[in-house]
């Protein structure tokens, strides 16, 4: 499903035109952004955790040019609820 099936459907759930949703699902979206930028977690009851955790930085090779480079740093994370896990199933 790509963002434009989730706009689509939002709408028809919702009763809402396709741009509002669409707005709505961009602010949602963004509001995640900012939070975990910050490095707080978000909720959603029902759906799931996002949180931020650090990876250890290490280092690696460019395979392109052969430089090394280090990666590490903040990473998003994602845990899903109960009842996401059991909706899946």
């Amino acid at each position: 499903m790509t963002k434009a099936d989730l706009v689509v459907r939002m709408a028809q759930a919702s009763g809402w035109s396709k741009a509002a949703t669409e707005r709505a699902l961009r602010a949602m979206l963004a509001g995640i952004r900012t939070s975990l930028k910050r490095g707080d977690a978000v909720t959603l009851v029902g759906f799931g955790t996002f949180t931020v955790a650090r990876r250890k930085p290490r280092t690696m090779k460019n395979p392109k040019t052969g430089q090394s480079v280090t990666v590490g740093g903040r990473v998003p994370r994602f845990k899903p609820s109960k009842e996401l896990k059991q909706a899946v199933r």
